[in-house]
């Protein structure tokens, strides 16, 4: 997960990022060091150079240097979808879209429905929808008496995605 943080210290998780993913782009930003910090939420394997070497791989490589200009246009779009997010939705809101978009990304089906497959905290979830631990957990207990959602310690699974989805988007599911 990519965690960004006030100078005060405190952290919050901004992003998870997908096997496969590019992280750590400063250089194709014209910038020498990364405004976050990474940590594994599980064992990985990470391949990495020197950031003085970006130019060379871009000049030699068009495609990574491309592939790395579309995660950074990715990335932005997602910020933006955020922040419109934060200001616009109630938290139940932002918390199913917070789901959704890591079942997306991370998604694995199993009997029980789609799970997020890596370990994930009710307090992660809190500080990537920008609310508190009790809000996330009451909403989580409530999702799963609905049958949304099954949650257990650093895990969880969507059983109901569209019903989720029609929560996230504000809709009854009346119509």
């Amino acid at each position: 997960s990519a965690r960004r943080g006030p100078p005060d210290g405190q952290e919050v998780t901004v992003r998870y990022i997908s096997p496969g993913e590019l992280m750590g782009i400063a250089h194709a930003l014209g910038r020498t060091t990364y405004p976050a910090s990474a940590i594994a939420a599980i064992d990985c394997v990470l391949l990495a150079w020197p950031g003085h070497l970006w130019p060379k791989f871009a000049n030699a490589f068009p495609n990574f240097g491309a592939n790395t200009y579309k995660t950074v246009g990715s990335r932005l779009q997602d910020a933006h979808t955020r922040v419109v997010e934060m200001s616009t939705e109630q938290v139940d809101q932002r918390v199913a879209h917070a789901l959704l978009k890591l079942v997306k990304q991370t998604g694995r089906k199993t009997d029980e429905g789609i799970m997020i497959d890596f370990p994930i905290s009710r307090q992660d979830i809190a500080e990537m929808t920008g609310t508190t631990l009790h809000t996330v957990s009451r909403l989580l207990s409530s999702w799963e008496e609905k049958g949304l959602v099954k949650s257990g310690r650093e895990k969880v699974t969507v059983v109901e995605p569209h019903r989720l989805l029609v929560l996230a988007e504000g809709r009854t599911g009346k119509n």
